[in-house]
């Protein structure tokens, strides 16, 4: 009795997938809930596991065909297996099971070292606590290939019989050594619905920005005086700036709707909550899971669910339910060092919070000029819905709550 793998069912939002990695082969024994194929759609990674332990009989998919919600992808022989599969662990490890248990990478980075069976302890990871990124193994791999070129040539003239005529000893003139090393892969399907959205918020909508910028100094002194105390009470979850900002955009938010509507066709929907999207850098590109509710979470709150869905978004652990949907977005660039940038909407949404590195500059205060932290916050928004005076005043309203963080407490 064999059992059908089929691919999830897909939300109405996603229309195909992308089988983009076969953790298993044909014939290899597997073990109940074992993960065996990833599926790659336009906004998360799907995994399929293993319903039963079992042999893997037949693979009907290949890597980088197109597939429908529950296409049929692979057959299975139910059966206990477990000899099977210690033995074939045995026989055949792959270099990351062998030699790397403990080095942390993503998932983009294991797909590549598994593929050319590198040994990710020679990778040295730019990410954080040494993390290995995709960015990283290719830089690796190019390094690597233009060392071994050089060294091949060199074997290859040492082992190559002198040239009758030319007296021995004699130095040739040389060329350069180093080699122009290009690669060309395809762009995943992830990163290419990215480029299409981008593409087509800046195409579609009348985008405007407007800036202004913030004294960080009251904000960093509560913080200051508060994050041990914080830590300790919330089992762990740190005190930064995101929260303050997610809650005082609902405060603003409540206070000018417009921006937190949306354009559909020639309606305009009003959403009478504040879900945020927060925007997260991950290997495979930026994406933007929502906070729901926002505006009914705590400062602690808000700070648990962004760790939380920054750790699932660089382990590819998103659902579709928490990519999709958002009434306004905040993007915080800062922690890059960006200093000032344009942030582009993400439709249907309206409007977009980008804040950035904070810098000590010289400012006039009560007729004095004065070294205090400055943080610029830039405001995107769609000018077909939005005026320029409710943008401005919008930020201004941020502005000033940040300034006063008491102020968010007591919704003032």
């Amino acid at each position: 009795m064999k059992i059908e793998i089929k691919a999830p069912a897909f939300p109405e939002s996603v229309a195909d997938g992308e089988v983009s990695l076969w953790h298993k082969k044909e014939g290899d024994f597997v073990q109940r809930d074992e993960l065996l194929v990833e599926i790659e759609t336009d906004k998360v990674v799907m995994e399929v596991v293993a319903p039963e332990a079992g042999r893997l009989d037949r693979i009907l998919v290949e890597v980088g065909n197109t597939i429908e919600s529950e296409a049929l992808l692979a057959e299975l022989t139910p059966g206990e297996g477990s000899e099977s599969v210690e033995s074939s662990t045995e026989a055949a490890p792959s270099v990351s099971a062998l030699a790397s248990p403990d080095v942390p990478m993503g998932p983009a980075a294991r797909q590549l070292i598994d593929e050319h069976r590198l040994d990710p302890r020679a990778i040295a990871g730019t990410g954080k606590d040494g993390r290995i990124n995709k960015e990283d193994v290719v830089n690796f791999m190019a390094t690597a290939h233009a060392e071994s070129a050089p060294a091949a040539k060199s074997a290859v003239q040492a082992s190559a019989p002198a040239p009758t005529g030319v007296a021995t000893g004699v130095a040739e003139p040389q060329g350069p050594t180093s080699e122009r090393v290009e690669r060309r892969v395809p762009m995943t399907r992830m990163r290419a619905k990215i480029a299409e959205r981008l593409l087509s918020a800046t195409q579609e909508t009348a985008m405007l920005t407007t800036f202004n910028e913030v004294d960080m100094a009251p904000l960093m002194k509560l913080r200051s005086q508060y994050k041990d105390q914080f830590e300790k009470t919330h089992n762990g979850t740190r005190l930064g700036f995101m929260g303050f900002f997610v809650r005082a955009c609902c405060e603003a938010l409540k206070r000018f709707p417009e921006v937190n509507a949306s354009v559909d066709a020639n309606d305009v929907v009003y959403h009478g909550y504040q879900d945020i999207g927060v925007a997260v850098s991950t290997d495979d590109g930026l994406v933007v899971p929502v906070l729901r509710d926002a505006d009914f979470m705590s400062i602690a709150d808000v700070e648990a669910a962004i760790r939380d869905l920054g750790l699932k978004a660089r382990d590819k652990k998103l659902t579709i339910d928490e990519m999709t949907g958002g009434t306004f977005t905040v993007s915080n660039g800062g922690v890059f060092g960006s200093l000032l940038s344009t942030p582009i909407l993400n439709p249907p949404q309206t409007a977009i919070l980008g804040m950035h590195t904070i810098k000590d500059r010289p400012v006039a205060v009560d007729g004095a000029v004065v070294i205090r932290p400055m943080m610029y916050l830039a405001l995107s928004y769609d000018h077909r819905l939005i005026d320029g005076k409710t943008a401005v005043q919008f930020l201004v309203t941020v502005k000033d709550l940040i300034e006063d963080p008491s102020r968010i407490l007591l919704q003032l």
